[in-house]
């Protein structure tokens, strides 16, 4: 585990920060200094919304190391709302619930923890979208904020 490393990509991890392309306006995620789009360098910061819709799903049963206590978990290639698609764990959903098209939005969650007494590392999951009117009373304040 490298602990350097989780706090460079603090900023793409917890708040979907990628790039725009200053020449065509490419949205990019994550970044990559240049734009996948026009071959043009580009530097400058884009904060993605979080939202998107589930483009396509997995449901992985055998995990790889450090992540077996989450088995069985889906993973899904989500297209955000402004067009990059991203591949990340569903949350918050029955994995024979998941289906292409359903409207999500990003969560902070645990990704992994190295060993009993180690860095926990967080990063983003989706969720489905929950209609304000349904969330419990200290939920909702954050929602309209």
């Amino acid at each position: 585990m490298q602990v350097s490393r989780h706090w460079r990509l603090q900023q793409q991890r917890y708040a979907l920060v990628g790039q725009v392309c200053t020449d065509c306006e490419e949205k990019i995620f994550p970044p990559r200094g240049v734009c996948p789009n026009c071959a043009k360098e580009t530097d400058a910061q884009f904060e993605f919304s979080g939202r998107g819709k589930v483009y396509s799903f997995s449901t992985v049963y055998t995990a790889p190391a450090g992540f077996e206590g989450s088995a069985p978990y889906t993973i899904g290639l989500v297209q955000l709302e402004e067009g990059p698609l991203i591949t990340a764990q569903l949350t918050d959903i029955d994995n024979d619930h998941v289906e292409i098209g359903l409207d999500v939005e990003m969560v902070t969650r645990k990704l992994l923890q190295d060993g009993d007494r180690g860095v926990l590392v967080y990063g983003y999951k989706f969720r489905p979208v929950v209609p304000v009117w349904e969330l419990e009373p200290e939920d909702a304040l954050f929602a309209l904020a």
